[in-house]
């Protein structure tokens, strides 16, 4: 009668329990047979979030978590049926049947009640009407029913008696944890949301490997002031998780916060907002090298239809004094469309949606550029219906630089809307009526203060600068937006080509305002001014 297998043998990876002799098995079954193929232990192990083998000499050893009705050994063949031989750590035969396989050949048996730790070994063989075949090779698992234990998470950064970081300022969480088993496969975590309960350590965002000491660090930036919660979960190589344990703490304001005209999640870098695929609006940082996002807002979120695709999204300044990211406006663009403009003022605290975002109707009186009342023209409008294009400007106003403006084309001329959500009023800026048939892409300021409008004309592709300069009485001059052909040749960027393009303003930091655009194949292309282009990959 064999010894008891130990309740939690350490396995910390496989040529230690190799090593340690846990995987025994005789040695002539070592070799593969032809009539046995694809053998594993299922669930198998968290490690890689699939099956696994366990069947290479060097190779991790599967984990298997289940009680009943214990794990599952598995494989193909080419017989009737297959007989299945399991071994413990101390080499004592603890299963020995035989399965029929079924019509493509599958067989599988399993075994309850196996105690907990390493050094299962198991083989296969094919069971033919002339006798048994050769066994197939030798695979090996370990039995590890219980969670990690010591959970928890620690910031110098971010403490819940008083934090020394800011709102829109990045700070380091050390995760830690033990577990004697099967070892510690990853931790899963989420600021201010909800832990997946199905993805396990699948890796992708939220998911952080420990080290050999089972601590991890990961920064992450809260974005708004206030009270934060930090929902962290450890995982095993088996499979088996930790209750959520939540780590709270308060961020307080940031008196200087990092704004940036583009920046919508507060950390100080100019941002592009894209929909994808599937209508989820996708933020990407405009210093990111790929089209991964740092936020993903839901499509159910949008204001019309359950998908952020075919609106139109634009941002660039401030509406109301404090907020440290830009705010943002979203317009439905179809033919027919209802003429609302909605607002999301902006602290920063992404995903859009989670607050509801307000209507803004076009303004119904008109200003001058000196901000002073004066009669609107007969064909104004006072809704967003006859919008043509829509961009965020800057602000115009000397008296609120860190405002928002909107420029937009109706019936072919320039109108300027200061902050819409003030209804500041409306400018008619152009009477010429060209405007029709141009793509409107707003840089933002210069190192100057000086404003400046890129047209680009839809039916050549050509792009051109037009200057709006800031003379010393801190105005604007609208002058050189009389007529479009005027401007001054910058590039050429076809529609066919690229059938998106705008400006977020400053991308990489060098001082000058950047492209960029999507291409028919959906990638994304972001230009440093407007040369050197650089393909970023496939939005999703």
């Amino acid at each position: 009668m064999s010894r008891a297998v130990p309740p939690r043998l350490l396995a910390a990876c496989a040529t230690t329990v190799l090593a340690a002799g846990l995987f025994a098995a005789p040695a002539a079954r070592a070799d593969p047979g032809p009539g046995i193929t694809g053998p594993t232990v299922r669930p198998g192990t968290y490690l890689a979030d699939a099956y696994t083998d366990g069947c290479s000499a060097t190779g991790t050893p599967g984990w298997v978590t289940v009680s009943y009705p214990g794990p599952v050994l598995f494989a193909t063949t080419d017989a009737p049926a297959a007989r299945f031989e399991l071994w413990d750590a101390n080499g004592a035969k603890v299963l020995d049947t035989t399965a029929t396989a079924n019509p493509i050949g599958e067989v599988q048996t399993s075994i309850a009640d196996l105690a907990e730790g390493a050094g299962y070994s198991w083989q296969v063989r094919p069971e033919y009407p002339s006798g048994p075949g050769t066994p197939g090779v030798t695979c090996r698992f370990g039995v590890d029913r219980t969670p990690p234990t010591g959970l928890g998470v620690h910031s110098d950064d971010f403490t819940n008696s008083g934090s020394s970081k800011y709102a829109g300022q990045p700070g380091v969480f050390t995760l830690s944890g033990a577990d004697g088993g099967s070892g510690l496969a990853c931790f899963r975590y989420v600021l201010d949301g909800t832990l997946s309960t199905t993805s396990g350590c699948t890796p992708g965002p939220g998911v952080v490997v420990p080290g050999a000491d089972g601590t991890a660090s990961v920064t992450l930036t809260p974005a708004g002031w206030g009270t934060h919660n930090l929902q962290v979960q450890a995982f095993d190589h088996a499979g088996n998780p930790t209750q959520p344990l939540p780590y709270t703490f308060y961020v307080p304001w940031n008196p200087n916060p990092p704004k940036a005209l583009g920046d919508v999640d507060n950390d100080g870098v100019p941002d592009i907002l894209l929909p994808d695929s599937q209508g989820n609006l996708l933020v990407i940082g405009g210093a990111a090298g790929s089209t991964a996002p740092t936020t993903v807002v839901p499509a159910a979120r949008s204001p019309w239809g359950g998908s952020w695709s075919g609106l139109q999204i634009v941002h660039k300044g401030w509406s109301g004094g404090g907020a440290p990211a830009d705010t943002i406006y979203v317009r439905n663009a179809a033919p027919g469309n209802n003429g609302y403009l909605y607002q999301y003022v902006n602290q920063g605290a992404l995903p859009l949606g989670v607050r509801t975002p307000s209507l803004v109707g076009h303004s119904k009186s008109c200003v001058d550029l000196a901000m002073e009342p004066t009669t609107c023209p007969a064909d104004h409008s006072t809704t967003y219906k006859a919008v043509q294009q829509l961009v965020a400007f800057g602000s115009v106003d000397a008296q609120n630089p860190e405002g928002i403006t909107l420029l937009d084309v109706e019936q072919g001329n320039l109108w300027l809307q200061h902050d819409p959500s003030r209804s500041g009023g409306s400018t008619r800026l152009t009477t010429t009526g060209l405007w029709n048939g141009y793509d409107l892409i707003a840089p933002g300021p210069d190192a100057n203060g000086d404003l400046a409008l890129w047209s680009r004309e839809q039916s050549t592709g050509v792009l051109r600068a037009h200057a709006v300069p800031k003379p010393a009485d801190g105005s604007y001059d609208f002058s050189g937006l009389a007529d479009p052909a005027d401007g001054t040749v910058i590039g050429s960027f076809p529609v066919a080509e690229y059938p998106t393009l705008g400006s977020s303003g400053d991308l990489d930091g060098d001082g000058q305002a950047d492209l960029y655009a999507v291409t028919p194949g959906r990638h994304l292309v972001t230009f440093k001014g407007v040369g050197t282009p650089k393909d970023l990959g496939v939005l999703a």
